[in-house]
């Protein structure tokens, strides 16, 4: 007989479970709401569960007792849980765990939901001249030409709060009152195109609806977010900007808090209690508008009415273990069930926004001209079979950067690679240095010297001889962003060079000095990966040269072009910016590449447009959807073994593998996948419902990662 209690809550706690657990609670403790996390025995423990169900009775003859009701109001409002119970069927992920990365992590670990005194401040005297003080004169001076600022624009700016403490201290600084109105700046007049798409949103911001905002670099997108939002903001709704990076948060930020004030922000170098902060005024309606990396679409609102996801297309929307969502996917499904609208914007959109586009679903808008009459940079190819070079830089390459940089101009030299070379060999018998503990080869570094994995992060020193031979001629083979600085400071020796990359700007401030330096408009050149190419303005650059286009067109992921594709297109989208033309030359071994002859004939569009074609002639995302069921143990057997019994249970499916991982021992264990591909997407969740895994052995590790972004 089931046990009848009128006490009796269902909770799903932070473990690799698809269960949920009844418990039953005591008087005197209030019945914990939907949503409301409860502090609950577990095992031999206790842990921070979040309430998901009242019942009547229990299948179970003896309960244990609830511990603590630690909300009085449901920490998870409904729209979340109902989320967080989507997310579990649609990523196959255990509820509990779902909803815990759905929490700020102080709130996962039981901290009080309780809302602080406003930590906002302004400066309290004309001036701060302690010298020795560097910290807290920079922090000063950043709040001044910035106030009225919140805590987290400043740790986000790269500041500490350490310094701001001592500032406050000193009486230099004092809290106030946020500013809730906005800075009161004066909009440029949007253009024709700009007009166009601001009035398409506008037009249905009562309704669901997803509208791909498709604008060249330099068209002018983020006037258009923030036209967009004022009718919102106006009717005491909130919105969520979505940004790629936190490189990105805070110059986006500050636009946002010029324009409307009210602005929050929330991404990974925030503290745990600045961010759950964060997320509290977000639900209390004391932030208008909320700026966020990935997680930030778990942000809950009192009065939420557009989302807006800027650089649509970029990968870290992706979470790439644990729980493997999509920011932008999962932007547009919390918008269907709040019956609101989402602008997705990208000078590059991602293929499976076009297929939307294409079959209906999403509305296109476009910024086909960039803003004040700017002139879209001129592409050129410099063929490096037989070319002569300096550590990779063409001497054709060199002719022209000298060209740009006596008119005056600034460079920006493009290598996503980090490190001075991917690999160290012995010139004697072709040793290389291998990771101890993957199948990886080292990276050498020069600053600080060392070899490092870049999969599991071990680091080694560099050898004076060949461990195999005894030889002292290693040779460091193929380039990286260090070697490129090198070989340009020994070519320009009079010229600043600034390599940007994470060895080298480890923190926002630092990042921040950089781009200070550099927009001082001298002549200089940058070096630099992936981070010079999302968003940032640099109006005296004229020339970008794209040292390696081969290797993205060559990968035997098939979605390797498309991101090369992207990402040439972003790198060269900082090239003339403003009055001052542009020029894009890429390095290339094969320039007769089909793949690259329609990048540069057709730009992006046509690239799309081809690309796109042939994903759906043969099969393969976004025209069907896929999975990958990864496993990993320390011999590989077992993941094999699990596999198999997988594929087993998966007939009717489309299975490829179970193969080894490309890197098939990462951190002294063995990976191994099975991929699936379905004719539909219910056809394929049918299948991985229904999957039985047997007892597995505690080092046997597996996940199921649905709609991947790495195909290998």
């Amino acid at each position: 007989m089931p046990r009848m209690h009128p006490r009796i809550v269902q909770v799903a706690v932070p473990r690799p479970l698809h269960s949920v657990y009844d418990y039953q609670v005591p008087a005197p403790l209030p019945m914990p709401a939907v949503g409301a996390r409860v502090r609950v025995p577990f095992n031999r423990g206790s842990t921070v569960g979040v309430c998901t169900a009242h019942l009547h009775s229990s299948a179970h003859k003896s309960l244990k007792d609830v511990a603590e009701v630690l909300d009085g109001q449901p920490l998870l409002p409904p729209d979340l849980v109902q989320l967080a119970h989507w997310m579990t069927d649609y990523y196959h992920h255990p509820l509990g765990e779902v909803l815990a990365t759905l929490l700020p992590a102080a709130a996962r670990k039981g901290a009080p939901g309780n809302l602080d005194e406003p930590d906002w401040w302004t400066t309290s005297v004309p001036a701060f001249d302690n010298k020795r003080a560097t910290a807290q004169r920079a922090l000063f001076d950043y709040l001044q030409a910035n106030q009225p600022c919140a805590a987290e624009q400043l740790t986000a700016a790269g500041h500490k709060r350490a310094a701001l403490r001592a500032l406050a201290k000193a009486g230099a600084v004092e809290r106030c009152e946020p500013d809730l109105r906005g800075g009161g700046e004066v909009p440029p007049e949007p253009s024709a195109a700009q007009a166009t798409a601001i009035q398409a949103v506008i037009t249905k911001l009562d309704a669901f609806n997803v509208q791909l905002l498709e604008g060249v670099t330099g068209s002018g997108k983020t006037e258009v977010y923030l036209r967009v939002m004022e009718p919102v903001l106006d009717q005491g709704g909130q919105v969520l900007v979505l940004v790629p990076e936190i490189a990105l948060t805070p110059q986006t930020l500050q636009r946002f808090q010029q324009r409307y004030g009210g602005v929050g922000m929330l991404h990974s170098n925030l503290s745990d209690h600045e961010r759950l902060q964060t997320w509290l005024k977000a639900a209390a309606g004391k932030l208008r508008v909320i700026v966020g990396t990935r997680s930030a679409i778990f942000t809950p609102f009192r009065k939420l009415g557009l989302i807006v996801v800027d650089e649509e297309h970029d990968s870290s929307y992706k979470q790439q273990d644990g729980l493997r969502y999509s920011a932008r996917d999962l932007a547009a499904k919390r918008a269907q069930q709040l019956n609101l609208p989402v602008v997705l914007g990208s000078a590059t959109p991602s293929l499976e926004s076009l297929y939307n586009v294409n079959r209906g679903r999403y509305a296109k808008l476009s910024l086909p001209h960039r803003a004040a009459g700017a002139r879209m940079p001129t592409y050129h190819l410099i063929d490096m079979r037989g070319q002569a070079h300096t550590d990779g830089v063409a001497v054709a390459l060199e002719h022209v950067i000298r060209r740009h940089l006596d008119a005056r101009g600034q460079v920006l030299l493009f290598l996503n690679r980090r490190g001075f070379a991917p690999a160290l060999l012995c010139a004697a018998c072709g040793w290389q240095a291998l990771c101890s503990d993957c199948d990886a080869k080292l990276t050498l570094h020069r600053k600080p010297a060392a070899l490092v994995c870049h999969h599991c992060g071990l680091r080694f020193p560099i050898p004076d001889q060949c461990e195999h031979c005894g030889s002292s001629s290693l040779l460091p083979v193929g380039m990286g962003t260090q070697r490129t600085e090198a070989a340009v400071q020994r070519l320009f020796k009079d010229l600043p060079v600034y390599r940007i990359d994470r060895d080298s700007t480890r923190s926002n401030r630092a990042l921040e000095q950089r781009f200070a330096q550099i927009n001082t408009g001298e002549p200089a050149i940058m070096v630099g990966t992936q981070m010079l190419a999302k968003g940032h303005h640099f109006p005296n650059v004229t020339l970008v040269a794209i040292l390696n286009a081969d290797a993205g067109f060559c990968s035997p992921d098939f979605r390797a072009p498309e991101r090369t594709a992207q990402l040439i297109t972003q790198v060269a989208g900082r090239a003339g910016r403003a009055e001052r033309p542009g020029e894009v030359w890429i390095q290339t071994y094969q320039p007769d590449n089909p793949l690259l002859q329609c990048l540069m004939q057709a730009g992006y569009p046509g690239f799309a447009e081809l690309e796109l074609q042939q994903r759906i002639a043969v099969g393969l995302p976004p025209a069907k959807p896929m999975a990958l069921i990864r496993a990993e143990s320390a011999n590989g057997t077992e993941a094999v073994n699990l596999l198999q019994q997988f594929k087993q249970q998966l007939r009717g499916l489309e299975l490829l593998g179970p193969v080894a991982a490309p890197i098939a021992r990462v951190a002294n264990r063995q990976r191994y996948q099975l991929m699936l591909v379905a004719d539909s997407r219910p056809h394929l969740h049918q299948h991985l419902a229904r999957l039985q895994p047997p007892r597995l052995p505690r080092s046997l590790r597996w996940s199921i990662d649905v709609d991947p972004y790495d195909s290998l």
